[in-house]
């Protein structure tokens, strides 16, 4: 039974990629996902599950502030979709994360895994909250790794966007708290290596209420796995790192089972955007769509939450959530204020306890800084494409991989989504209209912005560069 006289601990498991057909309780056939099957029995499975964003850095930001990544300036990052080694740009000290705001409730902090919010000293981990981190600060493509023949230039994606580095991308940090602990890593070994930390952490604090929040880098190429998983993986490389993510999940469950702290424990388990697809090994079945785009399958994602006490086993959710509504929840739970700026997600603790209708009026489909879509009940309105305009309405209800338009027969719905639309780019924006929205606040910004770590041709490095050509 919980603990009624202890504030419940948090541990909150992002993973990178991994679409909404991804798991066996999502309808995997492929790949091997027990623990995480065993979760789902025993709290919520959400099928109308948001991250507010198509690609990492908004997304996350988003995570973690419960704001969509307009209001916050997350949206664009000089010309680029997400962040990249060296820029100027990150999560503003001014925002409130889920971290500062239980760190201020008197809880101890701690991620591990991947951050992307920004690499400079100001953006990290330890400057929004967490009392350490453990983890790289970008994406495990962004490292020094070969190229395919043909492959996109990303120094000149750097450049442009002003940062210069001498070759490519700079080696990969991996950071312990604000230092380079270790340049180009062996990414086979790191996954175990953020676990082995969690559970350091959950040990060091069993006595006093802790957030752990776990940001994997599986399954963003290129995939580096233990052999064993590949092996036993029938979905090759990708399967083999979903199978690796549920073992995770399985060591920090079982730890939390040990410290007997599993019945006051919140555990959500989610994805920070769609899989990529298309031949890598991932699945976003049966939603159209990937990582990227703003049909369903690049921001509806798999969500699982247990709350032994709160959320009823083998329960599931239907309605529309976000992953912007961690915040907020959490909030209410350790009963702590809310941020005093402007947030967009809500507190969605009655739709946990099966009491109460989601609180979402509408959801909003960002793709950078253009509103792409909207959503209201069973309507999904999508309003821009690949930077030009289209007016197509979809019926999730009964066409949820959005193939059957609409719009012709109900002209009404359309208006009436309209109207939110307008309503949405009033307070957040729209740059394809030329709308600057009234609630948008700044990023935070450095003057004089460099990668954390530079190439040096005579240190002995794990691995001088990456062998494996896949980039996500």
């Amino acid at each position: 039974m919980p603990d009624a006289t202890r504030l419940p601990n948090v541990v909150l498991m992002n993973c990178d990629d991994l679409g909404y057909g991804d798991l066996g309780c999502y309808g995997s056939a492929l790949n091997y996902t027990p623990t995480l099957d065993g979760l789902a029995s025993e709290g919520m499975l959400f099928t109308d599950f948001y991250m507010a964003s198509p690609v990492c850095s908004p997304s996350r930001a988003a995570l973690l502030t419960g704001c969509y990544p307009p209001r916050i300036g997350f949206a664009d990052f000089d010309g680029l979709p997400v962040l990249f080694p060296g820029q100027r740009i990150g999560l503003s000290s001014g925002e409130t994360t889920i971290a500062t705001l239980l760190s201020e409730a008197g809880y101890a902090t701690q991620h591990v895994g991947k951050w992307h919010c920004g690499d400079q000293p100001p953006f990290l981990p330890t400057r929004h909250g967490f009392d350490g981190s453990f983890g790289i600060p970008y994406s495990n493509d962004m490292g020094r790794q070969r190229s395919a023949d043909g492959g996109p230039n990303f120094m000149q994606l750097l450049n442009k966007a002003g940062v210069r580095v001498a070759e490519d991308y700079p080696p990969l940090p991996l950071l312990l708290n604000e230092e380079v602990l270790e340049a180009q890593p062996d990414q086979v070994s790191l996954t175990a290596r953020f676990v082995s930390e969690g559970v350091r952490f959950m040990r060091a604090n069993r006595s006093r209420p802790f957030f752990l929040y776990v940001a994997h880098i599986y399954v963003h190429l290129p995939i580096y796995v233990q052999q064993r998983f590949a092996s036993a993986s029938r979905n090759g490389n990708y399967g083999a790192a979903v199978a690796s993510i549920d073992w995770a999940a399985a060591v920090l469950l079982a730890e939390l089972r040990s410290l007997g702290l599993e019945d006051d424990t919140i555990v959500i388990f989610t994805s920070d955007n769609g899989s990529l697809a298309g031949g890598h090994g991932g699945s976003n079945a049966p939603l159209r769509g990937t990582k990227g785009q703003t049909w369903e399958g690049g921001m509806r994602v798999p969500c699982i939450v247990r709350w032994p006490g709160r959320v009823p086993a083998r329960s599931v959710c239907t309605e529309i959530a976000t992953a912007m509504d961690f915040l907020p929840t959490i909030a209410a739970a350790v009963d702590s204020p809310l941020p005093e700026q402007e947030i967009d997600g809500q507190d969605i603790t009655g739709l946990l306890e099966g009491r109460e209708p989601s609180p979402h009026d509408c959801f909003y489909y960002y793709t950078g800084t253009t509103l792409a879509a909207v959503r209201r009940g069973r309507w999904k309105l999508h309003l821009a494409r690949n930077g030009q305009p289209v007016e197509e309405l979809y019926d999730l209800s009964v066409d949820v991989s959005e193939h059957n338009d609409v719009a012709t027969s109900f002209s009404e719905v359309v208006a009436n989504l309209q109207t939110e639309a307008d309503r949405a780019r009033s307070e957040l924006g729209d740059s394809r209209l030329g709308i600057v929205g009234g609630g948008v606040r700044q990023p935070g910004l450095v003057d004089h912005s460099v990668p954390l770590t530079e190439f040096n041709p005579d240190y002995p490095y794990y691995a001088t560069e990456y062998d494996l050509t896949d980039r996500g």
